[in-house]
């Protein structure tokens, strides 16, 4: 009887350890809604929340978006964890009987690309900048993904891979697909040093990526503040009718929204430059600094004293 009872748990244990992910699938609530925003005659995308990644909200702090072309739907960033990226690739099969035929990451940040894996299921082809292979081949990368398994659990789990794109673009890039032009720019080091944009003349919409934030406090990270600048510059001479950035609403003023941006990363390198030329600390020149015009956004508590010491670091390696 002791025997078959030590095996019968035996079993059990075999079984909540093999099934173990299943299990927490089923005990994390499953209340995240994608609700796909129609902003031009054939695009669409979805809206993240401003917030940090969680749990709770499966990681879906940043946008993504989608073309239908009679070719094929082109995507624009897979999303945040792999279940968003199943709840998105649902959306669009409500919207069209059109495959999925490609993928174009913005930059390889976490909050963009660990949905990839559900579009290379399902046959697309996935277009990211050249300097993407760094991320994906660096230690950055792999204790990120570590740490995700945990922070995302269970929508970010052991099954998350990072997945490398099937065509790198290092110089301005046409993808035609279905009749519609996609123009993909290499801009940067900005953001990130394999930052893209997605220009869609015949929609007059813009894909920013984390160019361009709205509604939040930009995450400034390793960022190259200078070339960030640039890259709005960049911007602002295609005249796009329509932004879509990589986190808040689409803009229809770009030029209003995109000086939101510059204005913040232009203050960050005006309060931050005289600390770090004179080799001040940075704890001194951060309490100087007025962040009345900030303060009160999203984010603000979480990202801002971070965005300003990395741009204090990086003033003095410039």
């Amino acid at each position: 009887m002791i025997g078959l009872l030590r095996n019968s748990i035996g079993v059990l244990i075999g079984s909540l350890f093999f099934f173990g992910s299943t299990f927490a699938q089923i005990a994390a609530p499953d209340n995240i809604l994608l609700r796909p925003i129609q902003v031009a005659p054939h695009t669409y995308f979805v809206q993240g929340r401003p917030e940090m990644g969680s749990s709770a909200n499966q990681n879906f702090i940043s946008n993504a978006g989608f073309v239908v072309t009679p070719g094929g739907v082109v995507v624009v960033d897979a999303l945040g964890s792999p279940i968003l990226a199943q709840k998105l690739i649902a959306e669009i099969k409500k919207v069209t009987n059109q495959k999925v035929v490609a993928v174009i990451v913005s930059h390889y940040h976490a909050d963009h690309v660990y949905g990839l894996q559900e579009f290379k299921k399902i046959g697309a082809t996935i277009y990211a900048q050249g300097e993407g292979r760094n991320y994906l081949s660096s230690e950055t990368a792999k204790q990120r993904l570590i740490a995700s398994r945990i922070d995302f659990s269970p929508w970010v789990n052991a099954n998350t891979k990072l997945i490398s794109a099937d065509v790198w673009i290092d110089q301005k890039t046409k993808l035609t697909i279905g009749g519609i032009d996609f123009y993909i720019t290499r801009v940067g080091p900005a953001h990130a040093p394999e930052d893209l944009m997605v220009y869609v003349p015949s929609e007059k919409v813009l894909f920013a990526g984390d160019l361009v934030f709205r509604g939040r406090i930009p995450f400034v990270g390793n960022a190259d503040s200078k070339g960030w600048l640039h890259a709005l510059d960049e911007i602002e001479q295609l005249k796009p009718n329509i932004v879509i950035p990589g986190h808040g609403a689409y803009s229809v003023n770009p030029a209003q929204d995109i000086a939101f941006t510059r204005s913040y990363l232009k203050y960050l390198r005006e309060s931050m430059t005289p600390a770090a030329i004179n080799m001040d600390p940075f704890e001194e020149a951060y309490k100087q600094a007025d962040w009345s015009e900030y303060e009160g956004m999203p984010l603000f508590r979480a990202a801002n004293r971070m965005n300003a010491y990395n741009v204090y670091l990086s003033i003095q390696a410039e």
